[in-house]
């Protein structure tokens, strides 16, 4: 683990943090603008990760803000598409409710030395609640293809695949943490 706290991954970890409350005001009003945003932080997201592993620059800092950075985003991106009527209240819960809980495990395994490693299925949720949220946001017609829709069948995809993913999370935390 790099000893050193602030790097170009924790830098961008930061970035997508303070992103979120311009994507707060901005999107509700002007949904296509919080595509936009939505969609450089999210690409933080994933350029962070990478980049924190190609070149050995993971921090115990880093570990602790990313998974709190990309809580927030996906959160906050839920609520306003609730908001915005483009997704129905009870997939937000189930996604939130998720993350909740297997956060508070993923805390409580560290705080114990324990680091639990997102599965394959965690991280095709990530990739698809990602996807999902960025078409919901666009919520339009653009070269024949509708993203509103595409957008909503995905949502409901990684509703499933978070719940897969928790339960599996679930089952991994019970067979490290004795």
């Amino acid at each position: 683990m790099n000893i050193r706290t602030f790097n170009l991954p924790t830098t961008l970890t930061i970035i997508r943090i303070l992103i979120i409350p311009i994507f707060v005001i901005e999107a509700p009003s002007n949904p296509q603008l919080g595509a936009f945003l939505f969609l450089i932080a999210a690409g933080t997201d994933f350029l962070d990760g990478y980049l924190a592993r190609k070149f050995k620059q993971i921090t115990k800092v880093g570990i602790i803000l990313d998974p709190i950075a990309d809580k927030l985003l996906v959160i906050t991106a839920l609520i306003i598409l609730v908001d915005l009527v483009r997704i129905p209240a009870w997939i937000a819960t189930v996604i939130i409710l998720r993350e909740f809980i297997i956060t508070t495990l993923r805390f409580y395994a560290l705080s114990r030395g324990v680091v639990i490693p997102a599965e394959k299925a965690g991280k095709a949720k990530t990739v698809l609640q990602m996807i999902a949220i960025l078409f919901l946001l666009l919520a339009e017609e653009i070269y024949g293809i509708d993203f509103y829709d595409l957008g909503l069948v995905l949502i409901y995809i990684a509703t499933l695949v978070a719940v897969y993913s928790g339960i599996q999370y679930i089952f991994h935390f019970w067979r490290n943490i004795k």
